[in-house]
């Protein structure tokens, strides 16, 4: 008897109106767009850093080869004799033109690793040579760097060759 009346009160529920059914729909048409424009949203922000991530790759070879550029610049800085003979003008606009280079290189992810006075870190300096030094404090510390290093976007392109201090015994 329980069964039958069970039955009878499933037979008495109202079948959901064509109201409900189109809110129903709806709701399920409502979730189905904001998924997609989530999913939109991610896909956009995924293709952004993947375009990001490919110019950096696809720069970093220009950037290379531009170095000996930025080098042979310094170098000439460095020579100071011949340096200062040459005029003054010429002398402005070469800077100039160094500048820019580096600001350019700069704008795009290039840093200037210079360890002077730091501890040698062989992960990230190449010894070109060993000092003798007799303040302790300079044991295995970077006390002269020959030629800079860089860094592009946070990962090391080039060491700094570095001369080490090493304590004369």
């Amino acid at each position: 008897m329980k069964d039958a009346m069970e039955k009878k009160n499933e037979d008495l529920k109202p079948e959901p109106t064509e109201l409900e059914r189109t809110r129903a729909e709806r709701d399920e048409y409502l979730a189905g767009w904001q998924r997609a424009k989530a999913d939109a949203a991610n896909a956009e922000k995924r293709m952004k850093e993947d375009m990001k991530r490919f110019r950096e790759v696809a720069n970093q070879g220009l950037i290379e080869e531009l170095l000996p550029v930025l080098q042979s610049f310094e170098l000439a800085f460095a020579n100071k004799e011949a340096w200062e003979k040459a005029d003054k003008g010429w002398r402005t606009g070469v800077e100039y033109i160094y500048n820019q280079i580096k600001s350019v290189l700069e704008q795009n992810g290039l840093s200037e690793v210079s360890p002077l006075g730091m501890p040698f870190d062989p992960q990230r300096d190449e010894a070109t040579a060993y000092e003798e030094v007799s303040d302790a404090t300079k044991d295995h510390v970077v006390v002269r760097v020959v030629e800079r290093g860089y860094m592009l976007h946070g990962r090391l392109i080039r060491p700094p060759k570095v001369v080490v201090g090493e304590l004369k015994k």
